[in-house]
């Protein structure tokens, strides 16, 4: 069941704002960027910086990666949305849908490299159980991750974990092929602020 608060919880001026962008996207605006505008003072604007300097910050991963680790993340959580949003991102991000397919089918049968595929099992059990071990953390350092690197796919964990809890709480509206490729192609273009 969708909030309503998704649909009618903004000032004046916000409302404006999605008019303009729906005007010139020809698209509403998703409901992932609706929930920033929503108290940015209590969420929003820390979670936008937050997410931002996870997924485009400096880091020895990608941004195809960092991508590639949000929605497998999502994923696991089982949002749909996210997997969405995040899979067409990634895919954009490697201009490789056939791999970044192979990956959230099968992480061990994908032409994937380790420390990456280490660092998504790792990821994998700390949504699923709500913890890892030294012995996990151990098993991606020995797979050539470096310990920024893990810090960095831990924050980007942090952020999809949180927001497809949110997304399923609220109820985001799934988009189209064609809305998650719009945003894909503006998330790589203006990041997530």
């Amino acid at each position: 069941m969708r909030l309503d608060v998704l649909n009618h919880g903004y000032r004046p001026g916000t409302k404006l704002l999605f008019a303009v962008i729906r005007l010139f996207s020809g698209r509403p605006l998703p409901d992932a960027a609706k929930l920033t505008f929503y108290r940015p003072d209590f969420y929003g604007t820390r979670a936008k910086e937050f997410t931002h300097e996870a997924m485009r910050g400096p880091s020895a991963w990608s941004v195809g990666d960092r991508e590639l680790m949000a929605a497998y993340v999502s994923k696991v959580n089982g949002s749909a949305f996210c997997i969405g949003a995040h899979t067409a991102t990634a895919t954009r991000a490697y201009q490789d849908e056939a791999r970044v397919a192979a990956v959230l089918d099968d992480l061990d049968a994908p032409p994937v490299e380790e420390p990456l595929r280490s660092t998504l099992r790792m990821l994998g059990r700390l949504v699923r159980d709500g913890e890892v071990a030294a012995a996990d953390m151990r098993e991606v350092l020995a797979a050539g991750a470096t310990p920024e690197q893990v810090r960095d796919a831990l924050a980007v964990c942090a952020a999809f974990d949180t927001t497809g809890r949110l997304a399923d709480a609220f109820g985001f509206e799934l988009l189209s092929p064609e809305g998650y490729a719009a945003g894909a192609k503006f998330l790589l273009k203006r990041g997530y602020r």
